[in-house]
């Protein structure tokens, strides 16, 4: 008998374990994420369309804005997924690539791979744990902009 109640005591310790170490991002808080985005791009004037994605690259809310061009839907998705995978911004990532020649072919890594600003990283604890990506502001910077006013909502 004691023997079992140890082996019990030890799968819970286990999933606790489990859990401590795989952080995820919830549904809920990425709706959130996506709308203060989408917020900050409509009061700055921009149409635009938002993604959030979770750390396998798995879109968990999306949003297209009244007007947002259809090419934003894409962009939106692919700008997330690539933040998440490389595990930086886009923004960042496409300086690297324009200095690097080598780089240049980061994009045939697969198709959902964009180098092109608008996309971040949502980090807890230093591990990345999805991505935020927006496309249809009129520059990337812009876009990058309305994907911080998402990120606020996760770090508050």
């Amino acid at each position: 008998m004691m023997k079992y109640l140890l082996l019990l005591i030890l799968s819970f310790c286990t999933v606790s374990l489990y859990a401590q170490t795989n952080p995820s991002l919830s549904m809920a808080l990425a709706n959130k994420m996506v709308l203060a985005a989408a917020q900050q791009c409509e009061n700055d004037g921009y149409k635009v369309s938002v993604a959030v994605v979770d750390k396998g690259g798995v879109i968990l809310a999306q949003v297209r804005m009244d007007g947002a061009g259809v090419h934003t839907i894409e962009s939106r998705f692919r700008k997330a997924y690539t933040s998440a995978s490389m595990r930086m911004s886009t923004q960042k990532l496409a300086q690297i690539a324009a200095k690097d020649p080598e780089l240049q072919g980061l994009h045939r890594l697969g198709n959902n791979i964009l180098i092109l600003g608008g996309g971040l990283p949502i980090t807890l604890n230093g591990e990345v744990i999805g991505g935020i990506g927006i496309g249809g502001a009129p520059g990337t910077q812009f876009d990058e902009a309305c994907a911080e006013a998402g990120l606020k909502v996760f770090r508050n």
